[in-house]
């Protein structure tokens, strides 16, 4: 009987297991980073992950035999090459780290439209390749998925979700001015207390700020969606046979996993569907490698530094790296700096240098007292979950922005890569280290970005599942199901003036009828009085 009892209870147990099946178009660099976490997950948890990549991915390693173990891969050809998109990423970095800062207004816009270009021509060889390759798709149709998880970094993700029927999550940090939020999420965002990112502003604006956010939502609004009109919704309407946008497709997502908190972030309006995930690959930290736990041990009380600028910069001009070399070998502490490039002449037996760090686990060491880094979101989350502070120096993209969050929440200091010298930078380290604020304030932020129902990781895989089970989230507001005239109440606007014309009109007829009643009045009284006179 008893076994029977125990027989029963496993079979409950494995029949209310849900194994779905994810399709996963991942994004390149950290934003692979970001979804490899959640994937991975998914696959500890029983679920099957079917990996859609292009062959000329710069960050997915599909032949790896051990993610092919775990993952299953589609990979599609397109007509470029790894080296050909990697450079153009690179190209770009190196403009704003380098150029940048010294260009003119004219040739920052020009560099910036000419790497959209090139990065959109690049999205849309991708999309070709997918929804016009007849075999590929018919694979996907046969392999019966439950949902599409989508970085929109991959372009028409959203698409093929569209055209297989099945729901859609998005994993997302931000897009700039927020336009894919606003326009296909219709997340609200007041321009008054919400600024557009990646501007570096609070929520406390002044006139001056306010300004420039409510015309920097207007400019990168239209921009965004002239550029949308001219490349990619002629696309997205001859796929599906009907008029379309990327946005409207987009839009159907049923969940947007953001990849921020409101530890970092300040409050602001949102929907149900938007789920905030900030730091979702945070974890403990893990035992390090001997010989760098030998070395770790050997700061003794002063600590160690640990210096990273990100797996996109790996290396410095000269230059600046003997910039760098020079300040650390002015400190107490130890140095673990991730650098690939020739050894700055400048370097001291306190720095060593590795071309790959634990990073994670570095950060979540009891010898670390401070972090150098370029403010990428990935590394601003694991030095919060561990309580470390931060000398930021933002190189590119949304770096400033983070920084600048930081700084004023009092556990950042923020130099100017272009500008810094040993001294500034030995003097922000010595800072962030020696006044105990820095590290208080970590502290009580880390306490609250932990202090969650839930990790973010499982808050992340618990929507997706969610979606699985249920085919959709089936929280999208209606908004959805309006035009911008409906959705603005343009239509009552107009229905409610027209009342008011007619309400205006009435009321000065009827003025002007009693005003006629009492002239009609009045004259029979002047004729009687003027006839009695007579």
């Amino acid at each position: 009987m008893k076994t029977c009892s125990v027989f029963l209870v496993l079979l409950c147990v494995s029949t209310s297991a849900f194994g779905g099946h994810v399709l996963v178009f991942p994004g390149e660099y950290s934003h692979w980073l970001n979804i490899r976490t959640i994937v991975d997950e998914l696959v500890r948890r029983n679920h099957s992950v079917t990996l859609l990549v292009a062959d000329a991915s710069p960050s997915v390693n599909y032949n790896n035999s051990l993610d092919a173990a775990k993952f299953n891969f589609l990979v599609y050809k397109v007509p470029f090459s790894r080296s050909e998109f990697h450079q153009l990423t690179e190209n770009l970095v190196h403009f704003s780290m380098y150029e940048y800062h010294a260009a003119s207004y004219l040739e920052r816009f020009r560099k910036m439209h000419a790497w959209t270009q090139a990065f959109l021509g690049y999205g849309l060889k991708q999309c070709e390749s997918m929804l016009r390759n007849k075999q590929l798709m018919a694979t996907l149709r046969d392999a019966a998925f439950h949902a599409v998880l989508l970085d929109p970094m991959a372009m028409c993700g959203d698409l093929v979700a569209d055209v297989l029927g099945l729901p859609l999550i998005i994993s997302l940090r931000f897009s700039f001015g927020a336009v894919l939020e606003r326009h296909c999420g219709h997340v609200p965002a007041p321009p008054s207390y919400v600024p557009p990112p990646p501007l570096p502003y609070s929520d406390r604006m002044s006139f001056t700020e306010r300004l420039v956010s409510v015309l920097t939502y207007a400019f990168t609004s239209a921009v965004t969606k002239l550029v949308w009109s001219w490349t990619l919704d002629g696309f997205y309407s001859e796929i599906k046979g009907s008029p379309s946008t990327m946005c409207e497709t987009l839009g159907r997502a049923d969940i947007w996993l953001m990849r921020n908190f409101w530890d970092m972030e300040t409050p602001r309006p949102t929907l149900p569907n938007f789920k905030h995930v900030g730091g979702l690959h945070c974890k403990p930290a893990a035992p390090l490698p001997e010989d760098l736990e030998a070395f770790v041990q050997s700061s003794g009380e002063a600590g160690v530094v640990v210096v990273t600028f990100g797996s996109m910069v790996t290396n410095l001009t000269s230059e600046r790296a003997e910039v760098f070399a020079a300040a650390f070998g002015r400190l107490p502490q130890k140095v673990v700096w991730r650098y690939r490039g020739e050894p700055p002449k400048a370097l001291s037996a306190n720095t060593k240098l590795l071309k790959w760090i634990p990073q994670n686990d570095l950060l979540g060491h009891p010898k670390t007292r401070a972090f150098v880094t370029h403010g990428g979101a990935n590394g601003l989350y694991e030095a919060l979950f561990h309580a470390v502070p931060l000398v930021g120096i933002p190189l590119f993209g949304d770096q400033p922005d983070n920084l600048a969050r930081l700084v004023r929440l009092g556990i950042a200091v923020s130099l100017d890569f272009n500008h810094l010298t040993s001294d500034q930078l030995t003097e922000a380290l010595d800072t962030v280290i020696t006044q105990g604020s820095y590290r208080a304030s970590m502290r009580r932020l880390s306490r609250i970005h932990r202090d969650q129902p839930a990790t973010p990781l499982d808050t992340a895989v618990y929507w997706v599942e969610f979606v699985m089970r249920h085919g959709g989230a089936h929280l999208r507001p209606a908004s959805h199901h309006l035009n911008w005239f409906q959705y603005h109440s343009m239509d009552v606007a107009g229905a409610l003036l027209l009342l008011l014309l007619a309400a205006a009109v009435l009321c000065r007829a009827g003025v002007r009828c009693l005003l006629r009643g009492c002239r009609r009045q009045r004259r029979p009284k002047r004729d009687c009085q003027t006839n009695n006179k007579i």
